[in-house]
Formats: C-alpha cells, sequence, structure tokens
C-alpha cells in the first residue's frame, strides 16, 4: 500500500475519538515486527525515527530509506514521522525525505525561542506537505532528565498552537519517557482541559510508562497520537534473551533476532488493540 501521510491517520483517529499507535523504530528488525503486528491487528500505525536512533545509525537516510520501503510495501496503512528533533536541519532533512510528520522538540528553549523556532520548522514542512508536532511542557526521563511535577499549562498551549501553527501537540500529563514499569500516573482532568484549549490532537509521550487502562482512559480525554518505544525494546530483548538462554551454541544471528522481531510484532498488535478504543465509531 502506498505510504499514508500522517495528517490522515491523525484526522481519523481524532474524529472517531480512537488513538492512533505512533511506535518507535531502532533497526530494521523493530520496524518489520511493528509493519507485521499492524497488518495482524488490521490497523493503522505511524512508524517513527527518534534524533537520537538516526545518530546511532550515523544519519537519517540508511534507516530512512529502509522504514520507507517497509512502509510502502505494507498492507497496513503506514505513516512515518520523525520524533524529537531538536536539529531545525534533521527535520527539514525528513520533509525532503518524504515524511509525513516531524515532530520538531524546542522543548528545552525558552518559551519565545521554541515559539520562533518551531514557527520556522512547521512553515518549511507546510510548504512541502508535511506536518509539524511540537512539545509544550518538558516531558520527564529523556536523556536522563526527570521532571515529575512540570504539566502542560492549557492557556499556554493555546497561544503556543496558535503562534506556531503546529499540527499536533505533545503535552506534559504525568507520563515519563524511558520508564521501564507502567506506574505512571496520568493527570485525566489536565488532558481534558487541554483537548477543550487547542484545535490539533494532543500526544501522549512516554506510554511505555501508562497501564493500558489509563492509556484508554487518556484517549477518551482527549489524547490522539500514542507513542511507544521502550516497551518495544523490553519485548524485543526478553525475547533474545530468552533465545540466547536456552540456545547458547547459536551463531545465526537471524535466529535470535527473528524471535525478537516476532515480540515486537506480537506486541504491536496488543498495543493498536488497545488504542483502537472505538470511541467514535
Amino acid at each position: 500500500m502506498p505510504l499514508i501521510p500522517t495528517r490522515d491517520l491523525l484526522a481519523d483517529a481524532a474524529a472517531r475519538r480512537t488513538g492512533l499507535g505512533a511506535l518507535n523504530v531502532v533497526h530494521l528488525e523493530t520496524c518489520e515486527g511493528i509493519v507485521a503486528g499492524a497488518e495482524r491487528a488490521g490497523l493503522p500505525v505511524v512508524l517513527q525515527i527518534s534524533e537520537n536512533c538516526a545518530k546511532f545509525h550515523g544519519g537519517l537516510t540508511p534507516l530512512a530509506c529502509a522504514v520507507l520501503a517497509v512502509a510502502e510495501n505494507s498492507s497496513a496503512r503506514v505513516a512515518v514521522h520523525l520524533d524529537h528533533a531538536e536539529d531545525a536541519a534533521l527535520a527539514r532533512h525528513a520533509v525532503d525525505a518524504g515524511f509525513g510528520s516531524v515532530m520538531f522538540d524546542g522543548a528545552a528553549l525558552p518559551y519565545d525561542d521554541n515559539v520562533a523556532a518551531t514557527a520556522d520548522a512547521a512553515r518549511y514542512a507546510h510548504a512541502h506537505g508535511t506536518i509539524i508536532e511540537a512539545e509544550l511542557g518538558k516531558v520527564g526521563g529523556k536523556d536522563g532528565a526527570h521532571a515529575p511535577g512540570v504539566r502542560t499549562d492549557p492557556g499556554e498551549a493555546r497561544r503556543f498552537a496558535a503562534a506556531t501553527g503546529v499540527d499536533a501537540l505533545a503535552v506534559a500529563v504525568g507520563s515519563s519517557h524511558a520508564m521501564v514499569t507502567r506506574t505512571a500516573s496520568l493527570d485525566f482532568e489536565l488532558i481534558a482541559r487541554l483537548h477543550a484549549a487547542v484545535d490539533v490532537p494532543l500526544v501522549l509521550h512516554g506510554s511505555s510508562g501508562v497501564a493500558d487502562s489509563d492509556i484508554r482512559t487518556a484517549i477518551a480525554a482527549g489524547i490522539t497520537k500514542i507513542n511507544v518505544s521502550t516497551q518495544l525494546n523490553k519485548m524485543f530483548t526478553s525475547a533474545v534473551r530468552d533465545y540466547l538462554d536456552n540456545d547458547p551454541d547459536v551463531v545465526d544471528s537471524r535466529k535470535y533476532v527473528r524471535a525478537g522481531r516476532d515480540a515486537v510484532a506480537a506486541e504491536t498488535a496488543r498495543l493498536l488493540a488497545v488504542f483502537d478504543v472505538g470511541a467514535g465509531a
């Protein structure tokens, strides 16, 4: 199936008041696992490459080429997104490469600088048919940072969205990046206030640390896009570890990498079904 624009998947999910899974790729095998899981579930998915992941692979191009090819050859509805790009040049690279969306992350900047940089990224993206996600109110846990009390202010969110022209907004509502336990406590009342305050879909980062039931409640309160990374990494690594424990003499990496890929596919299908609450169906 041809690559699906992220804006189409977001608009459909927002209209139905359901969740859109946006799952992070770290290498080809996780990409293949995510797409296989989406095909199994019969549900759309957004494949995400982060700036950190692009750096790991020596730049965006090698992994982007692979991810775009996998997406275009899938029977599922698949979009491709650049996640947490602090480098404006990298964001433009993703736009030029044909990504359907880019998250420009200026959350560490002073507010006025964040507005200016994000608005500039949005203008470039929109001129090329790409949509922009941004972050307001730092989500804890990224690169070792932790800000448990930070929350996005609804009034500031409204002003920020209007000033920048973003198409989706990641908000700080209690989740944290890189959590390996699903114990985050979300502020559902704040999510509802943010949903009422802004006219663009809300994005939940750090969803690996949130219980399934709380994610469903967050979707009902107004979250549309749900980002997942660590949970899939956990499943992949656990499957590889189990395979190697059971067969310590194996030397063909394809055998244990396949186990990780299969685990990602199964967890992707499960997560996408959780997110597809069907509230507006």
